[in-house]
Parts: structure tokens; C-alpha cells; sequence
């Protein structure tokens, strides 16, 4: 099919755009990286913008071995995983209940679950309630009060009630209870759609410092985020970092002592923006099929 000028025209223009745009949101991330990757007291002078001039592992090393932020790794890594996992199966479970036209007060209970997606009491009520719950400084407020997500629950149970029945009804003829059917059969067919929640929940569990920061006192119970709001907000736990860091060094290496000295508040910043951004521009590329699926979940219908 011959191409007019204007469409010619259109594509060029196009890819210009898409092409500045994509490198408005990749150059950031260079940016960072080489800070991180540059000398701190040579960073100060300027003049770094795409790789380091003076390069060093020491910033990654300071951050990697600091005890806070390998606690704030794990708190991160443990509530991905089981917050996922938790808000999955949990969640799941409720959409294909819901999935039954025939369940008694079906209506009256997706109602029941909407209302609190779209209105909220704040966040005085929601503290009080989660301290009431004895979920205040402990690990399972990052887990329960995201076990049943509403819009997860919506595009499960769309997805669930386009399953044949005739499926449904031939495990039923075989002796199977409802457990045997979602775990054997609706489970299996319904995997691209759970691997896109999935992957939701986990990059929301992951990038998630809200409730760390507000619900949390205990440093070592504070997921990654948090404490990278918290030394980018505040400039003491920057610098308290690196006095810990310099600290531990002088104690261990003498070189490495040294090193530490050219270590900035600004360059363990950068640091632990990469550190904290790694896992999901790993783990996004490989899994992002997902996503286009997970956005098409309900929108065709054959």
C-alpha cells in the first residue's frame, strides 16, 4: 500500500517525539547512575552528565554494606513476596466467589466493596483503626490491610465469569468441590491474568513508603522507599549514613577509611535511587507482556 506524504510526514514527526520523550525519561536514570558511580567530592565541581569522570564503587559499596539499608532491603523483599502472594490468593478467592451470578447477594455485596474504593474516611480514622488492630510498628501493617485489593477484585471477577460454565459444571459432575475446581482448573486458565496482578502488586509493594512513613517508628521494620524519602528529605540521615559508613571502614580497611572521606551526602542520595530502582527496571522488561495483557483483561469479548 503506497504511504501519502502526510502519513510520511506524521511517522517522521512521530518518532522525533517518542524518541524525546523516551530520552527525557531514560537520561534521569544515566544521570543518576553516574553520580553514583562518580568520586562525591568530584561530583560537586560539575560538569558530570552522562558518565562518571572519576569513577568508584565506593557510594554503591557504602550503601550496600550500611546495616539500614540491608534491613530496609529485606523488609522490601519480604512484603513484596508475601504481600503479593497475600493479596493474590485473597483477593482471588473473593473474585471468583463474586464470579457466580447465582451467589446470594451478589449486587448488594460488590456495592459493599465500592464504597470504601471510592470514599475514604482519612487518614486519622485509618490510623486508629490500624492501631486498634495492634498493627502499628509491625511488619503485618505493610501486609493485611492490602489483602483485598477492590480493583483487583473487579478485573478478576470480569475475567473469571467469561470462563465456560460447561468447564464449571463437568469438574462438578466429576465429584470436584469448589476449592478442587479454582485451584485445578480456573487457577490454570486464568495465569496471564494473575501473573499481570501479580506483577501490579508487586512494583505497588515494592515502590510503596506511605506506610512505612507514617505507621512505622522502628528504623529496622522501615521498607527501602522509606528510608530513601527519608534521607532525601532530610539531610541528617544522608549525613548520618556516611558518618556510619566512614566509621565502619576505619575500623576495617584503612584504604577503604580513606576513600570514604570523598563519600558526600549527595552521592549515597544517588546510590540508593539506583539501588532502589534496579529490581523493577530488571524485572519490568521481562515480565511488561503482562502488563499489555493485564490492561486487556476484559476490554475484548469474543
Amino acid at each position: 500500500m503506497k504511504i501519502s506524504k502526510g502519513e510520511k510526514a506524521f511517522g517522521v514527526m512521530n518518532t522525533i517525539l517518542l524518541s524525546l520523550l523516551a530520552i527525557s525519561t531514560v537520561y534521569p536514570f544515566i544521570y543518576m547512575t553516574a553520580l553514583a558511580l562518580n568520586e562525591g567530592l568530584d561530583s560537586v565541581k560539575g560538569g558530570i552528565y552522562l558518565w562518571p569522570r572519576e569513577f568508584t564503587w565506593i557510594n554503591i559499596k557504602t550503601v550496600v554494606t550500611n546495616p539500614l539499608v540491608q534491613d530496609a532491603f529485606l523488609i522490601s523483599i519480604a512484603r513484596t513476596i508475601i504481600g503479593t502472594i497475600g493479596t493474590v490468593v485473597i483477593t482471588g478467592l473473593c473474585a471468583y466467589a463474586l464470579s457466580f451470578r447465582g451467589l446470594p447477594f451478589r449486587k448488594s455485596l460488590m456495592i459493599y466493596f465500592l464504597i470504601p474504593m471510592l470514599f475514604s474516611g482519612g487518614l486519622i480514622p485509618y490510623y486508629i483503626q490500624l492501631r486498634e488492630l495492634g498493627l502499628i510498628d509491625s511488619f503485618l501493617v505493610y501486609i493485611i490491610p492490602g489483602l483485598l485489593n477492590i480493583w483487583n477484585l473487579i478485573v478478576m471477577r470480569s475475567f473469571f465469569e467469561n470462563i465456560p460454565d460447561s468447564l464449571i459444571e463437568a469438574a462438578e459432575m466429576d465429584g470436584a468441590n469448589p476449592f478442587t475446581i479454582f485451584w485445578k482448573i480456573v487457577v490454570p486458565i486464568s495465569m496471564p491474568m494473575l501473573a499481570a496482578i501479580s506483577l501490579f502488586t508487586a512494583v505497588a509493594h515494592w515502590n510503596s513508603w506511605f506506610d512505612g512513613a507514617y505507621f512505622v517508628n522502628e528504623m529496622s521494620l522501615k521498607p527501602l522507599q522509606t528510608y530513601l524519602q527519608n534521607i532525601l528529605m532530610n539531610a541528617d540521615a544522608a549525613q548520618n549514613l556516611r558518618q556510619g559508613s566512614a566509621a565502619a571502614a576505619a575500623s576495617t580497611d584503612a584504604a577503604v577509611a580513606a576513600a570514604s572521606r570523598s563519600i558526600t551526602p549527595m552521592a549515597l542520595k544517588m546510590a540508593v535511587v539506583i539501588l532502589g530502582t534496579l529490581p523493577v527496571l530488571i524485572v519490568y522488561p521481562l515480565l511488561q507482556k503482562y502488563f499489555v495483557k493485564g490492561v486487556m483483561i476484559g476490554g475484548v469479548k469474543e
